[in-house]
C-alpha cells in the first residue's frame, strides 16, 4: 500500500514507519518536526540521541535497501499544501499521529493550552476536509488514547470499544441506541481528543470516510526490531516530566539512582502497552478497515492493566532503588479502578507483549548506556492542572544523591483546604496487574 505516516518522527510514528516499511508498503512520513521544537523550547532531550530525519532516513535505506520519504509540512497550518500532497501521491491509507501527545504539556501554561487545541483539533479537521476535497478513498488510522473515558468514572464495570448501548425512554416504551461511550477528558491533550471522536463520526456519516479511531494506553519501552538494527535508527526515550510515560520514567530513573517518583499515592490504574504492539496494532488496523458507510471503528489498543503503585515496587524491587511519593500536579482521583474490553485486536491475532523482567531489563539497558545524557532538573512533574498546586523540589543533584535505604515521603503532611491531611502518603494494597476484561 501506499502509506502516509502523518507525524512519522516521534515516538510511535517512528517505529511504526520503520515496521509499514519493512512490511513493503511505500511510506511517506509527513511531519513538521515541531516534538524537536518542543525539545529546544523545555530545554530538554530525550535520554537516546536522536539523529536528523535526514540522517534516520538515510540509514533506514543503507540498513534495510528500502525508501522512505519525507514531506515537511504543518498539518494544522499548510492546509492546500496538504490537498496537493493528497493528489499527489493518492495514499491507500494515512495513519495519523500527528497531534501535540502530552497530557502535562498541554497543561503546562496558557500558551501550551492553545497550542494543542489548535494544532491537534485543526490538523485533524485539516485531514477530514482535504480528504473529501479531493475525492479520495484512503483508510485513515487515528492513534487516539483511552483518556478519552476518563478514569474511574465507570468504576469496575468493563470499557467497552468505543460504544456504549443505552436504553432511551418514549412515549411508547425504551428504544435501544448506540452511542460513542461518554467522554470524560482529564486534560486540553485528551480534550481534543475527545472532539477527534466527534469529528470522525460526522465525516463518517456525512463522507463515507473510513475511519479507525485507536483508543491506545500508555507506551512503555522504546525499541523495536526496526529501530535496533543501528543506533542511528534508535527510538525516543522520554524521561521529563511532561512526555516521559510512567514506566520508562521509573526505568530511567533507577539507572541514575534517582528515587521512583510516584505522584501522588499511586493509586492510580491505567492501562500499557509495549511499544513492539503500538506498531503491530497500526498494522492490524490497516489491514482491517470499515467499509464506507459504516461508522468509525474503535479499537482499545491495549495488553494490560496496572496500578502506578505496583510498577513502582517492581522496579524497586529490581533494581534496590527507594520509592518517593511527591504531591500530584493533575487533577484526578487519588485512586481508581480500571477494567478495559479489548477482544477486537485479540481477535484479529494480536500476541500481547506483557510486562516482563526481561523486557524491563532491555529498557534498563538503554537508560544504563545514556544515563549521562539525563538533565536531573527535569525529572519531577511540575506542570500543575491548577495555579497554586504545590510541586516537589528536586530530588538529587549531580554531586548529591539520597543515601542508601532513605524513605522519601514530601505528601504524607500535606494538608487541604479544611486543614486535614490529604492522604496517609503510602500506596494503596494491589497485587500486579489488575484483571483485564476479555
Amino acid at each position: 500500500m501506499r502509506l502516509l505516516v502523518l507525524g512519522g518522527d516521534g515516538f510511535c510514528g517512528w517505529p511504526t514507519s520503520l515496521h509499514l516499511s519493512e512490511k513493503g508498503h511505500d511510506v511517506t512520513i509527513v511531519d513538521n518536526l515541531s516534538r524537536r521544537e518542543i525539545d529546544l523550547q523545555m530545554e530538554v532531550e530525550s535520554l537516546t540521541p536522536i539523529r536528523p530525519l535526514g540522517e534516520r532516513l538515510n540509514v533506514w535505506q543503507e540498513t534495510s535497501g528500502k525508501r522512505i520519504r519525507f514531506v515537511n509540512l504543518d498539518l494544522a497550518q499548510d492546509y492546500e499544501r496538504l490537498v496537493t500532497l493528497l493528489t499527489d501521491l493518492r495514499p491507500d491509507a494515512i495513519v495519523h499521529f500527528a497531534e501535540q501527545r502530552a497530557a502535562p504539556y498541554s497543561m503546562r501554561s496558557p500558551a501550551t493550552k492553545r497550542y494543542t487545541i489548535d494544532n491537534n483539533v485543526n490538523a485533524t479537521h485539516n485531514l477530514l476536509c482535504a480528504v473529501v476535497e479531493t475525492g479520495l478513498d484512503p483508510a485513515i488510522v487515528h492513534l487516539g488514547t483511552m483518556g478519552v473515558y476518563g478514569y474511574g468514572w465507570s468504576g469496575s464495570v468493563p470499557i467497552p470499544e468505543g460504544y456504549l448501548t443505552v436504553k432511551v425512554p418514549t412515549p411508547d416504551g425504551d428504544i435501544d441506541r448506540e452511542i460513542l461511550h461518554p467522554a470524560n477528558p482529564g486534560s486540553v491533550y485528551h480534550l481534543t481528543k475527545t472532539l477527534d471522536q466527534l469529528m470522525f463520526a460526522f465525516y463518517a456519516k456525512n463522507d463515507n470516510l473510513r475511519i479507525t479511531d485507536l483508543h491506545q494506553g500508555i507506551v512503555w519501552g522504546t525499541q523495536t526490531a526496526q529501530t535496533a538494527r543501528d543506533v542511528r535508527l534508535i527510538n525516543r526515550f522520554d524521561y521529563d516530566g511532561d512526555y516521559g510515560t510512567v514506566l520508562n520514567r521509573f526505568l530511567m530513573q533507577a539507572s541514575i539512582n534517582h528515587p521512583l517518583t510516584v505522584h501522588g499515592t499511586g493509586g492510580q490504574t491505567r492501562a500499557f502497552i509495549h511499544i513492539r504492539d503500538t506498531v503491530r496494532c497500526v498494522e492490524i488496523a490497516l489491514q482491517n478497515p470499515p467499509a464506507a458507510g459504516d461508522k468509525p471503528s474503535v479499537f482499545n489498543q491495549v495488553t494490560e492493566v496496572h496500578r502506578v503503585s505496583d510498577l513502582a515496587t517492581l522496579v524497586s524491587r529490581m533494581t534496590g532503588v527507594d520509592v518517593a511519593h511527591l504531591p500530584n500536579p493533575r487533577k484526578e482521583a487519588l485512586e481508581n479502578d480500571l477494567v478495559v474490553n479489548r477482544d477486537r485486536f485479540l481477535a484479529l491475532g494480536l500476541q500481547p507483549t506483557t510486562l516482563s523482567e526481561g523486557l524491563l531489563e532491555e529498557c534498563t539497558d538503554v537508560a544504563n548506556r545514556y544515563r549521562h545524557r539525563a538533565d536531573l532538573t527535569k525529572i519531577v512533574s511540575r506542570s500543575v492542572w491548577n495555579r497554586g498546586m504545590p510541586t516537589a523540589p528536586d530530588l538529587m543533584t549531580d554531586t548529591a544523591a539520597p543515601s542508601e535505604g532513605t524513605v522519601i515521603d514530601l505528601i504524607a503532611h500535606e494538608q487541604n483546604d479544611a486543614g486535614r491531611p490529604l492522604h496517609d502518603g503510602g500506596a494503596p494494597a494491589s497485587n500486579g496487574a489488575l484483571p483485564l476484561a476479555r
